[in-house]
């Protein structure tokens, strides 16, 4: 069994987990406030992790689930688990506890729902399949942005 699969995680929904935190800045209830303050630390751990083709989506408006949904591709399922854990592993660094996670098993496609983002994890030919990017950025591709 992978490091992923010992995490400890609680059950929220069918196929959706929870990921437990245990770091001080957890206990302290420091949370990141908003996806203003979460959004440039995740798009740099993204970048430091080799992530393609990621693309940010405007949510304001639109629903009210987050503020903000990533979308990035990884070359392969191994880099798409690693390219998830890191983002995992930072923002419990941070302190959210309300994180959860869905995909990693098979890390095809691998959701973060923290709360203010989302991050869509994807290999290439699951994105494609899926394209969340025209459904969620199709009516306003102004608000769309890709990120180098």
């Amino acid at each position: 069994m992978c490091a992923r699969c010992r995490e400890d995680t609680k059950l929220t929904r069918p196929g959706l987990r929870e990921v437990e935190t245990t770091s001080p800045i957890a206990a302290t209830g420091s949370i990141e406030p908003d996806a203003g303050a979460s959004l440039p630390l995740i798009l740099g751990v993204l970048d430091d992790s080799k992530a393609e083709e990621t693309v940010v989506i405007d949510l304001a408006g639109k629903t009210t689930l987050a503020d903000a949904m990533i979308v990035t591709s990884g070359r392969s399922n191994r880099h798409v688990g690693s390219i998830a854990d890191h983002v995992i592993e930072m923002l419990k660094e941070r302190g959210r506890k309300d994180l959860r996670v869905e995909g990693l098993p098979h890390c095809d496609w691998v959701l973060i729902d923290a709360g203010d983002v989302i991050v869509h994890v994807f290999r290439p030919e699951v994105r494609h399949f899926y394209n969340l990017e025209k459904m969620w950025g199709g009516d306003r591709p102004g608000e769309q942005r890709a990120v180098s």
